[in-house]
Order: structure tokens, then C-alpha cells, then sequence
């Protein structure tokens, strides 16, 4: 099997690759390798003991993490890949290895709030990187914004939480004429739907907690690039800063791996039922979903995401902010919770004093729910905020 995998479909490759039979018991599924330490060699003296390339100690890398790795790099047509404790540790350890005081950075306006702190925030104020917040949809507005020392364009596919689309082709075309890398957070795409890599982007990172995992119990984060950057992340962030994920962690993701294709496409197919349903809502004031006809970056979406448009969307209802909380009690299915990618559908309330704000469409300032659609019956999703909006006398339609 692993000799051929990589000529194999993407479904079979999410089961197969990175793992092998365990040549010690015959089992066919991977063990979880709780250990910290590893045996050493008879004359350890001359080894390096920030090296990741052997199994020393786990903050270096251990069995879990490295077949994880496989199978994540795989998926995306990588490399090499580095997987970490959780999404921003992987945001984190790309920033850290990558970028140094006096570089320049532009970010999107639309983005991960921990992507916002590190870049509005902690970079500048610790580390004296400079950055610019650019609508990343316009490639004009990325062009004006470059200056002598960009070292870097960071953006999301689909943007968190306004579903935003950026043109990765283009951005790319234009960074690389300037000699500058760009990365980007694949996490609302996920590889089923887009493998940014495709597209020249140098390097791409992925939060393993949300959909590859897909059953809320377990967080990590990925790096995807070449093997020269993973080993720099390896040695700077992961060894000596020590954002390493745990085993356990890595075997939970590594299996959720398996079903992550078959689910992805219900995420798929239920978030555009569920979209076009709330489109027609009377009491709906605007629907935010790349799968959309009516979407601004619908057709852009359908050029860079392959199998569907993922299973975020943001929607506002017209009337006053407490009417978002009241319908958020009447749901029976939804859970009020962040995160997405869970088998089950969750829902948060962003109020209009929201800090970013200023950053979104005007039609989002006067709050909005982000909804993450899980892979229960697309119906009774439908039917649980159907009946949640008629007990606050919303009007609706079928």
C-alpha cells in the first residue's frame, strides 16, 4: 500500500497514509505511545539533543505525531509537515520561525482572533515586526500596502467570521514578483475542499481540532511547506519553545482522519441547505456563505474549492441585540458553542461591540450569529431554527 498511496484517491489516502501494520504485535491500527523518552544509543554523546529527526524525547517528536504528519502532508500534496498543540501554536510557530524585528507583514482584515492579537498586538510590541491590516479580497489593496521589508502575506480560506474569499492565485503571482512568502489558513476549507499548495502558496496551516479531527475531543495544529521550514519550526518552535502536541492528541486526530472526507462533504452539502433555507427568511437580514449565487466571492469560491464550500456561515437577523440570545435559547439541536467542525451544529452570538467590527461589512455591524453546521439530518437543522425563530414570532417560510 505505501508504496502506491500517493496515486490513490484523496478518501483512501486519509486511511492509509502514514500508517503501516505494527511490526511488533501484527495490529492493524496505530498504538498510542504515551512515553516522554526514548532509549538512546550506546554512545549518546555526540547527539544533538534539539534534533527532531529521531526519537529522543517526545517535545522533539514522537511515533504518534510523526504518522499524523504523514497523513496531514499527504492530504495536502506537501512536502513535509509539522503538527503541533493546537492551531495557534502552528499560527505561533510559523510567525516565530519565519519573521524578525524590522520585517513587515500584511495580514487580512478578516482573520482568527488570535491572528489579529499576534499581528495588531504582540508581534509589534515584543518583537518590533511591523504589519498593515488589508482587505486581502482586493489584490490592489495588498499591492499598495507593500513595502521594501514585507517579508510575509498572511490570509484565510474562507475568511473567520464574514466567509470573506481571497484570490490565492493571484495574491501569490504578486507576492512572488516581490519576493514575498505568503501563508494561509486552510482551516474553514480544510484539504478536502482546497490545498492551497496547489496554488504556489508557500506555506499553509491548518487547526487539526476542527474538521480533520471532527469530533470535538482533541486539539492540534499543522505547518505544511517544504522540509527545510519544518525542520527550522521543528528546531525553534517546537524543541526549544515547546509547543509540542501530546501522543494522545496526535492518535485521536490521526483517527478522525479516517472518516474526515466522508464527513466533510455532509458539513458540505448540510451548511448550502441550510444557507439557502435562511436566504429566504423574511426575518433574516443578510446570509453570509461562499456557496451561495448571491455571495460577492461565489465564483471565485467554486474556482478554489473543489468538492464544496465548507460548513461555516454567518447570518443576521433584523432586530435588536437581545433577540439574537432569546432564539439561541428555543434551539434544540444547535448548541451555543465556539469552534466548528464538531459532528454536532453549534452556534455563537458576535454582538455589534465586538473589537473588529470596523474590520467587517457594514451589514454585520449590527451583531450576527457564526454557525458552524455538524453532520446531523439537514432537515431537522433546518426545522430546530425554524422553530426557534417562530417562539420569538419571526416570520418564516418554507
Amino acid at each position: 500500500m505505501s508504496k502506491n498511496i500517493d496515486k490513490m484517491s484523496f478518501t483512501t489516502r486519509a486511511i492509509h497514509a502514514g500508517v503501516e501494520p505494527d511490526t511488533a504485535t501484527g495490529a492493524i491500527e496505530p498504538a498510542i505511545y504515551m512515553a516522554n523518552s526514548y532509549t538512546l544509543p550506546y554512545d549518546a554523546s555526540q547527539m544533538n539533543w534539539s534534533a527532531s529527526e529521531a526519537n529522543i524525547y517526545t517535545r522533539n517528536g514522537g511515533v504518534n505525531q510523526g504518522m499524523l504528519e504523514k497523513r496531514i502532508a499527504n492530504l495536502h500534496g506537501g512536502e513535509d509537515c509539522v503538527v503541533l498543540a493546537s492551531g495557534v501554536a502552528a499560527l505561533s510557530a510559523l510567525f516565530f520561525t519565519k519573521l524578525k524585528k524590522g520585517d513587515h507583514v500584511i495580514f487580512s482584515t478578516v482573520t482568527y482572533i488570535a491572528t489579529y492579537r499576534i499581528f495588531n498586538e504582540l508581534w509589534c510590541e515584543k518583537w518590533g515586526i511591523e504589519t498593515s491590516i488589508v482587505d486581502c479580497t482586493d489584490v490592489e489593496n495588498i499591492k499598495a500596502a507593500i513595502r521594501p521589508n514585507t517579508r510575509l502575506i498572511h490570509f484565510e480560506t474562507p475568511g473567520n467570521p464574514t466567509l470573506c474569499i481571497c484570490d490565492i492565485e493571484a495574491i501569490v503571482k504578486l507576492a512572488h514578483e516581490h519576493g514575498i512568502k505568503v501563508s494561509v489558513d486552510n482551516t474553514f476549507s480544510s484539504p478536502y475542499n482546497t490545498r492551497p499548495l496547489e496554488f504556489g502558496v508557500d506555506y499553509v496551516v491548518e487547526s487539526l481540532t476542527k474538521y480533520i479531527n471532527g469530533h470535538g475531543d482533541s486539539m492540534g495544529g499543522a505547518v505544511i511547506t517544504d522540509h527545510e521550514t519544518c525542520e527550522q519550526i521543528r528546531y525553534q518552535a517546537q524543541v526549544n519553545i515547546g509547543g509540542c502536541i501530546s501522543p494522545f492528541n496526535a492518535w485521536l486526530i490521526t483517527r478522525g482522519c479516517e472518516t474526515f472526507p466522508l464527513r466533510m462533504q455532509v458539513h458540505n452539502d448540510n451548511a448550502l441547505a441550510v444557507a439557502r433555507w435562511l436566504e429566504r427568511q423574511p426575518c433574516v437580514s443578510f446570509v453570509a456563505y461562499p456557496g451561495l449565487e448571491s455571495f460577492k466571492g461565489h465564483e471565485l469560491a467554486k474556482k478554489q474549492m473543489s468538492h464544496g464550500f465548507g460548513g461555516v456561515l454567518s447570518f443576521g437577523l433584523k432586530g435588536e441585540h437581545d433577540l439574537y440570545n432569546r432564539v439561541v435559547t428555543h434551539l434544540e439541536v444547535f448548541t451555543s458553542a465556539v469552534s466548528l467542525g464538531n459532528a454536532g451544529s453549534l452556534i455563537v452570538f458576535l454582538g455589534e461591540d465586538d473589537e473588529r467590527m470596523y474590520l467587517y461589512p457594514e451589514e454585520f455591524h449590527g451583531g450576527f450569529y457564526r454557525v458552524a453546521i455538524g453532520i446531523e439530518d439537514k432537515q431537522d437543522l433546518i426545522n430546530d431554527l425554524k422553530q426557534a425563530f417562530e417562539a420569538e414570532g419571526l416570520a418564516t417560510v418554507d
